[in-house]
């Protein structure tokens, strides 16, 4: 396809946890981190990057002992659920997108899903309007967790291992014996407590007075859990003593999740959404995942366009990607939802034609306002990401969440672990936006045993036949811009995978409509043009924290952590 130009004027754990803890007291002499963490790191025959070292360091464990990408994959999603309680889960759900060393790619959606007793109106008054809060915190905001029949699924399916005990004792002595808290913690910790207090009837492993730096967190309830999960598989969570904990804690804060919920949730092998950019098959998730479609429709909408010659943020480049964006998350509004109980124009969606079509009005010198976009016409952002390759070529892209940090702040009595706000996901009141400002429509609306649509984004880049990419994020509606922005990144500007991580972001999600940026993204100079056609601007904090790895042109993987975080990447 020819480019066009586009013109704008001027412009035993506890041995684990001792070395982690030496090793980052020789090589940070000045106590910055209690653990060693590698922003940036190459490697010859595996990686894995993650939100936290000591889970990065579990997988990577796993690897060395001859398990692939899937093994390590369930040990660092249980690590999480310990080590990084804001978002780490098995309260929640998420995605994970597979390619094997033979090309075969899968697409595994272990969602949450809506109660059997949840209706469309649940969350509204008798006027028919919002009550915010009830979607949002608390029991009634948490749907039926999907993450630990997940693992269970991907498990049976690809470990190469076949030692579930084991790829769960790692998570089981890091609760049991607790590590210490980063300081990051410690300070989104201290910033809930009133929330904690609030959401909880007992006190829970996360109460205290105050938080700090190398404080020990030690999470026994949420260590028997992990315990009856390594001892009995999926039955050890949606049936006996855990089930049982899940309802009795549901039923104290007037939440609706049923035993009947839990025996019935299954997670799902999906097709991916593959689409070609330069080149380059994109492989991501499918609906009740937005990620998937609204990536590829991004990437075909800039194809058209020489987007290396507009360099880096300048201001045709963000002009042509924000244009897009703005298109695309005025299709997600109104097309996408559970493809179980909503016919997604999946196939029109992501036709060429359509496509061109959506973009037919676009002007490189003039700003489209977001009340004169509208869908096409047809016949604490807290959630966690993790990228793995290992030695055999097997890589996994996996996204995971309870929405917002720290879920419904809930954690289930006995049990330990903290229940998902993703009710809010839905669309509460058609037309009405949720936590992060995202409307949705009727395709996205409440329904009994419907999975709410999500913006997580799993994805893996391959050219010639050969892997490429894994790469992925956090950060709700944000996470579709950011992995477009990291793979425009390496494949259009030539960025290596360090450098494409943590390069500043900006985003646009069509409604509300300003470009909303991290304070050092886009150049003043370039803004100035950018505003003079059009564009608004809202400055704002830290925007996802990308996992990715890139095989460089000699083979190499080279890992990328996000500097937005405690993130951690480790390879061999």
């Amino acid at each position: 396809m020819q480019s066009k130009s586009l013109f704008l004027p001027l412009p035993s754990l506890f041995s684990l946890i001792a070395l982690i803890t030496l090793l980052a007291c020789k090589s940070s002499p000045k106590n910055k981190s209690l653990y060693p963490i590698t922003k940036s790191a190459i490697a010859d025959s595996a990686m894995v990057v993650s939100a936290h070292p000591l889970a990065t360091a579990i997988g990577i464990k796993i690897l060395r002992n001859g398990g692939n990408a899937v093994d390590a994959a369930i040990a660092v999603q249980f690590a999480l659920a310990v080590c990084y309680p804001g978002a780490g889960n098995i309260g929640g759900g998420g995605f994970m997108v597979y390619r094997n060393n033979s090309g075969e790619i899968f697409s595994l959606d272990y969602r949450e899903k809506a109660s059997a007793s949840a209706t469309a109106d649940m969350y509204l008054d008798s006027l028919g309007n919002v009550q915010e809060d009830l979607s949002k915190f608390g029991h009634l905001a948490a749907g039926v967790p999907g993450t630990v029949d997940g693992m269970v699924k991907a498990y049976e399916k690809f470990s190469k291992l076949k030692d579930w005990k084991n790829l769960l004792q790692p998570a089981i002595d890091l609760a049991k014996n607790g590590f210490q808290i980063t300081a990051r913690e410690a300070e989104n910790l201290n910033e809930e407590q009133d929330n904690f207090k609030k959401y909880n009837l007992n006190t829970t492993a996360f109460h205290k007075e105050k938080w700090a730096e190398g404080d020990m967190l030690i999470q026994n309830d949420l260590a028997k859990t992990l315990e009856a999960i390594r001892d009995h598989g999926r039955a050890g969570f949606y049936e006996g003593i855990v089930a049982d904990q899940i309802v009795t804690e549901m039923k104290s804060g007037k939440g609706i999740v049923s035993i009947e919920d839990l025996k019935n949730y299954h997670a799902q092998w999906r097709t991916p959404i593959t689409t070609m950019y330069r080149g380059h098959k994109i492989i991501s998730m499918p609906p009740p995942s937005s990620g998937g479609i609204a990536l590829a429709q991004l990437l075909e909408m800039v194809e058209p366009y020489d987007v290396a010659s507009l360099k880096f943020q300048s201001a045709a480049s963000v002009h042509l990607m924000v244009e897009a964006e703005r298109r695309v998350y005025a299709d997600r509004s109104q097309f996408l939802g559970d493809a179980d109980f909503y016919a997604v124009p999946q196939k029109t969606l992501l036709d060429s034609g359509y496509i061109a079509q959506r973009m037919a009005d676009f002007n490189p010198r003039l700003a489209n306002k977001s009340t004169d976009v509208s869908h096409g016409e047809i016949g604490s952002e807290e959630t966690t990401h993790y990228s793995i390759i290992d030695q055999y070529g097997n890589a996994v892209s996996m996204t995971t969440t309870l929405n917002g940090g720290y879920g419904a702040f809930t954690v289930v009595g006995g049990a330990g672990f903290i229940l998902n706000n993703e009710m809010d996901d839905f669309s509460v009141k058609p037309g009405t936006s949720n936590m992060y400002g995202l409307v949705g429509g009727t395709a996205n609306k409440i329904e009994a045993n419907k999975r709410m649509l999500s913006s997580m984004t799993p994805t893996i880049v391959e050219k010639d036949g050969k892997l490429k990419m894994v790469v992925g994020t956090p950060g709700g509606s944000t996470i579709i811009t950011s992995v477009f922005q990291a793979i425009i990144n390496v494949l259009d500007f030539g960025m290596d995978a360090d450098q494409a991580v943590q390069a500043p972001r900006f985003h646009h999600q069509w409604l509300p409509d300003v470009i909303q940026c991290e304070v050092d993204a886009i150049d003043a100079k370039e803004r100035k043009i950018l505003e003079s056609i059009g564009h608004t601007f809202k400055d704002r904090g830290p925007i996802g924290r990308v996992e990715a790895i890139v095989i460089n042109k000699n083979g190499q993987l080279h890992g990328a952590a996000d500097r937005r975080g405690d993130d951690d990447t480790k390879g061999f």
